[in-house]
């Protein structure tokens, strides 16, 4: 370990991040000490800022010789704490954000080369102009960074047909603890070559390393959608209705998102420009789009069909078909501004859970059960991607509360919903990431032997532990 003061380490890190490679004015700084959900409020004295994976490498040679602890930090939009420092003061904050060109892309190969920096907007633009589709697609797509989503294994609406982003990943070009640059970016879809140790940086939050840039797979971009906002018989009705979908249409379902009455009640009250899309309430919903490569006719003709196959068989009770481009953006805007829409209702206790696809709907009836009688008069938005198996089950306050009293219920809230995903074989956190916001509850979770392997990895990769320290472990 070096013999260093601070003030002489953060020069040299100054000198290392080059032109225009730091911020340290408090008024600069200050955005990165504070996690999206505001959960967090850490502290940093400096916020680096490198344009190149070869600066990020310096970097970190010198942060591991002098045992310097590294924040990566991207755009932010986490939910988990995962991109922010601890309150010592004594972390320093590695931001991607001028790290963000497009390398190159491949249409032929289907396949787009990245810098982490780049904004998911960016990667889905760079797509575009090539008549492809990167599928990953998220609510903060204009801000998160593409880093960020690697790291923390971003799911999306899109996963029922294209998967986790780790399953849109050909390989990674990463950065050590030690400064030594890992990378792989030939774009291969069959290397059999060893490990596979993308995925080890993959999902890992940055405790392992510093993702720099990655190699991506584009797809055909579909030439026609077809989108429906349909009335659930019941709740049970959701995974009937995903399973004749998949099955009568060729498995071209790209998005099934179970939405409750309450969810579409906030998104109409909070959300200019959001109206139900159908003439009467109904307690469940589901918002479908299919899509192709093939004519638009096709395809919503086929969704008719398939929808009127439902009606008939009373697993739906209405729906009401996106015959515009307006209307499909309509119905995705209700959608995609639910968490919005519940903000506006007082604070919120969150649970980003999964389960196998068939058991959703008596995990949901059961774990509605169980908070209810934890928390008289909550109110349960339970929404989200039922085509994958993830929920974000969320409480609300009752109408009109706002006594903070109701978030000091969420640890005990949490646990007791964490303990019933784990009597259904789930997942504590589908697509969130673990950050410093579930680390203890990990622990809990995981097997004493799948601890060990995780940190026997950390151990080997940052035996300094120098990586974001108090995340994930």
């Amino acid at each position: 370990m070096t013999t260093l003061t601070r003030k002489e380490i953060l020069s040299r890190l100054k000198d290392l991040a080059g032109p225009g490679g730091y911020l340290e004015d408090r008024v600069d700084v200050e955005p990165f000490e504070v996690d999206f959900r505001k959960l967090y409020k850490g502290a940093t004295p400096l916020v680096l800022r490198p344009d190149s994976t070869e600066r990020i490498s310096k970097i970190m040679k010198f942060c591991f010789e002098t045992g310097t602890a590294v924040v990566p930090a991207g755009g932010n939009t986490g939910y988990c704490g995962g991109a922010t420092p601890d309150e010592s003061g004594e972390q320093i904050v590695l931001s991607l954000a001028r790290l963000n060109k497009i390398r190159s892309v491949d249409p032929m190969n289907y396949t787009l080369t990245a810098d982490a920096g780049c904004t998911l907007v960016q990667v889905q633009e760079a797509a575009e102009q090539v008549q492809r589709l990167f599928p990953l697609s998220l609510g903060a797509e204009g801000s998160c960074h593409l880093g960020g989503n690697l790291s923390t294994n971003a799911g999306g609406t899109a996963v029922l047909r294209y998967g986790n982003t780790r399953d849109l990943v050909l390989g990674i070009e990463a950065v050590l603890p030690d400064g030594r640059i890992v990378e792989n970016l030939k774009g291969l879809r069959k290397d059999n070559t060893g490990y596979d140790w993308k995925n080890l940086f993959i999902g890992a939050e940055g405790t392992l390393g510093i993702i720099t840039g990655a190699v991506l797979k584009l797809f055909p971009t579909p030439r026609s959608y077809g989108t429906a906002m349909v009335a659930l018989r019941d709740l049970d009705a959701s995974v009937e209705l995903l399973s004749m979908l998949r099955e009568r249409s060729g498995d071209a379902v790209t998005t099934f998102e179970l939405i409750p009455r309450l969810a579409m009640e906030l998104a109409c009250r909070h959300i200019d420009g959001v109206k139900d899309p159908l003439d009467q309430p109904y307690d469940w919903y589901a918002l479908m789009e299919l899509s192709c490569a093939t004519d638009e006719v096709q395809t919503q003709e086929l969704l008719e069909t398939l929808l009127g196959e439902a009606f008939e068989s009373e697993v739906i009770q209405d729906a009401a078909l996106a015959n515009s481009g307006a209307q499909r953006e309509a119905m995705w805007r209700m959608r995609e501004n639910i968490p919005e829409a519940q903000s506006h209702e007082g604070p919120s206790i969150k649970h980003d859970v999964s389960v196998q696809v068939s058991r959703m709907p008596a995990f949901i009836r059961e774990a509605t059960t169980l908070v209810k009688k934890l928390v008289p008069g909550c109110r349960v938005v339970s929404y989200g991607h039922l085509g994958d198996g993830n929920v974000h089950f969320n409480l609300s306050p009752s109408e009109g509360d706002r006594d903070p009293i109701f978030l000091e219920q969420a640890k005990r809230v949490n646990h007791a919903v964490h303990e019933l995903i784990a009597q259904y074989g789930g997942s504590i956190s589908a697509e969130h990431g673990i950050g410093r916001l579930k680390r203890d509850e990990l622990a809990v979770y995981k097997s004493e032997a799948e601890i060990q392997l995780m940190r026997a990895i950390k151990a080997a990769l940052d035996p300094t532990g120098i990586m974001n320290p108090g995340k994930v472990l």
